[in-house]
This record gives structure tokens, sequence and C-alpha cells, in this order.
């Protein structure tokens, strides 16, 4: 879970290290859990802090990332804000398995995970995995269910009254061997979304109406026309306004996901037929099983025991229903763990700060800027 990401930084990571910025730096991600695989990417995640001037200057930058965001460093305030949030990313920095530390400053070691574990992580972890089984939800939704290429119209959603029921207006209009270019609409008073049918059958169209519609794909309502005094309506239209509504955002979610997800993970859960993102149920295991860890022993484990069970989900080997089933269990094991935690409901802040105020302090002093 990453915090929102600085947008008028202009520091970049390289700079951190030439000017000797850096307290901590360390592989995080996979690598660190010990779920990664042969073409798994190489995350990075730090510390640094900034010099003396710039941190009392009015350019405080709270974080630095790249382009791709898998390198991301934090200015040490921000750091320690997000340790008292019980932040996941930023807690499991802490809890680094030395083989992935790059870089550790000697005042760095006075920042310990067990410090800064409250209650909080129940929050933090579980509730952000809980978003992750929506989240798997809704992708299997989108891989079950997909929108189809073409976007439906206005008219998709308008109905015609026939007898005590009602017909779709393509329907309506091909059993009645009407031209939409013959129908004009007319507002029904008190009534929303309901409107008067009138059908110019003159040979010439004298009428001049305009139409159900201005224009089929690009149109967002019906349109109305002037109808001569006397005309009688011949049937009444109904547009389902707010089912139009909720259908093009939901068209313009399905296609926003189609085009910014991740080709590589897409495919691996095409390929093994689960219809289910398998990196992501991975994360919803880990996070949740990391937060009754916490909870029950008070000890933070990034490098995980049951690796060879999330690999097993990264593969595919479970049907989705199962897991969802075996992740809502797991968040009321989480609930009843953290109910019975001996843990303090949230971190001190008061040691927070002065662990903050002590560590800057000394590498001001010892790093004059």
């Amino acid at each position: 879970m990453q915090s929102d990401k600085s947008s008028n930084s202009v520091i970049q990571i390289a700079d951190l290290r030439q000017r000797g910025l850096i307290l901590f730096e360390a592989i995080s991600g996979s690598r660190a859990y010990g779920t990664n695989l042969p073409h798994s990417d190489t995350d990075l995640k730090g510390v640094f802090i900034l010099p003396e001037t710039e941190f009392y200057g009015l350019d405080y930058v709270p974080q630095v990332a790249n382009d791709t965001n898998d390198e991301v460093f934090y200015e040490l305030r921000r750091f320690v804000e997000l340790l008292l949030k019980n932040n996941p990313t930023v807690l499991e920095l802490l809890g680094t398995p030395e083989d992935c530390v790059v870089y550790r400053h000697p005042l760095f070691a006075a920042f310990r995970a067990e410090n800064f574990l409250s209650k909080l992580c129940r929050q933090s972890f579980a509730e952000y995995a809980v978003a992750q089984i929506r989240k798997a939800r809704g992708l299997n939704k989108k891989i079950n269910h997909p929108e189809p290429p073409a976007r439906k119209s206005v008219l998709d959603f308008c109905y015609v009254t026939v007898g005590a029921g009602a017909q779709p207006v393509a329907t309506w209009l091909a059993w009645r061997g009407y031209a939409a270019a013959q129908c004009g609409l007319a507002n029904v008073n008190h009534l929303t979304d309901l409107y008067a049918v009138f059908v110019d059958e003159t040979p010439e169209q004298r009428h001049g109406y305009r139409g159900l519609v201005r224009d089929v794909e690009t149109s967002q309502d019906v349109l109305l026309s002037a109808v001569p005094k006397g005309e009688e309506p011949v049937a009444y239209l109904s547009f389902n306004r707010n089912g139009y509504s909720t259908y093009c955002r939901v068209f313009r979610e399905y296609k926003e996901w189609e085009q910014k997800r991740n080709p590589e993970r897409y495919q691996n859960t095409v390929q093994h037929g689960k219809n289910y993102d398998s990196k992501n149920m991975l994360h919803v295991f880990r996070l949740l099983r990391m937060a009754e860890e916490i909870a029950r022993t008070g000890r933070l484990h990034v490098r995980r025991p049951d690796r060879e069970f999330l690999l097993q989900i990264r593969r595919g080997e479970f049907e989705y229903e199962q897991l969802v089933m075996e992740a809502d269990a797991l968040v009321e094991q989480v609930e009843a763990a953290f109910a019975k935690s001996m843990l303090p409901e949230t971190p001190d802040r008061q040691a927070a700060e002065a662990l903050l105020v002590q560590v800057r302090r000394a590498w001001y002093a010892a790093y004059a800027t």
C-alpha cells in the first residue's frame, strides 16, 4: 500500500544517493516476502533525510519515487508519520530480511518495528486486505462478464408502452414499421423521464419531428420535438436514465481497467483459467496472516513462512470461490485476535517524536549543511 506520491518534487533518487542523504535502503516486495519468481521485478524502498536548510525551508519533499513507482523513498518525518498510522509498507521496511538490506545508516538502527506495532494494524493490514478481496471480486466479474466492445446507446434504455406492458424502443419501431426519424417526443407533465410519442405519417413528413435522439452513438439524452396542436400520441416512452447513467460508469471503468491492466498479470490470470488475479489474492492472504501474527505475537514477519501456499495461490491452484471463503474466515480470525491482543491501541506518539528529533539532530550535528 503506497502513500501519495509528491507531485512537486524535483529531487531524484540518484540525487539522494549522490548527496549521501539515504538513511536506509532495501529490496522490498516479493523478494523480501520470499514469493518472488524468476521474472519478478526488483522493488526498492527506503528512507532519506533532507539537509537542514531544505527541511526548514519552503520546499519540503515528503517522498521521492521513480516513474514506475517501484522505487520509493520517504523523508524521515514522512516515514515516522506513516509508522504512526501503522502503514504496512513502511512497517515492512523495519522488518526487512537482512539479505534484502542494501544500506542501513547506524542512526536508523534505533527504529524497530515492535516499538510501533499497535491495534491500528487491524485496520491498516486487514482492511486493506478486505479491499483487495473486493478488487479481486471486481476483476472476477470483469473477466467472466466482460462488457461488449460496442457501447450501448440511450435508445437501449428506452421502452415504449404496449397495452399493459412495454417493449424496447427498437422492437416497438420494427413491430409498428416506423422509422425513428418519423417520431417526435414531448414531455409528460409531472412525470419524470416519461415522454409522449408522436409519429408523423404524412408522405412529406411535414410535422418536422426531430427523431428520438440527435445521434445514436453520441447522444446522452432523448430529443424533444415541437408537436402541432391537436396531434395525439401513439404511445408513451420511458427513458431509464438512472440505468443508463450506471451503465456508462461501469462501461467507462471497464474500459479504463482494460487499458491500464498489467498485461503480464492479466495473461497469467487467463492462463491459469481460474479467472481471478492470483497475485492480488496472494497479497490478501499475506496481509491477513501477517495481521493475525502481529495481533497474537506482537512481531512482524516479512519473510513469509507460508511461501509455498502463497505461490500455490499465485499459480492458480485454488478455485476463486474457495479462496474468497477462506479469506472471509481469516478476516474473522484477525478480528478475534485483535480483540484479545495486548498491543497498545496506537503507537506511542511522544516516543516516536522524541526519536525523530533525536535522529535528526544527530544527523545535522554530524553532517553540517
